[in-house]
């Protein structure tokens, strides 16, 4: 899969959800981003490789493409 799920970490930061192919990325979205919180579904060339600074990796979710159930 070339697609990964991103979503705000409430301590800061982001969370990066890898999809298992077994589910549509959108069900392994609803179902593994804690309820309420917006969701981007991206593709992986734009996650950043160096991990060095993954703690203070940042995202836009003003327009998410859906929300945690």
């Amino acid at each position: 899969m070339n697609q990964r799920i991103v979503y705000p970490n409430p301590e800061g930061g982001v969370c990066i959800v890898i999809p298992t192919g077994d589910l549509s990325t959108e069900s392994t979205a609803k179902k593994d981003v804690p309820t309420g919180l917006p969701y981007k579904i991206v593709d992986v060339s734009e996650i950043p490789s160096d991990r060095t600074f993954r703690a203070a990796w940042e995202d836009d979710f003003t327009n998410p493409d859906g929300h945690g159930e």
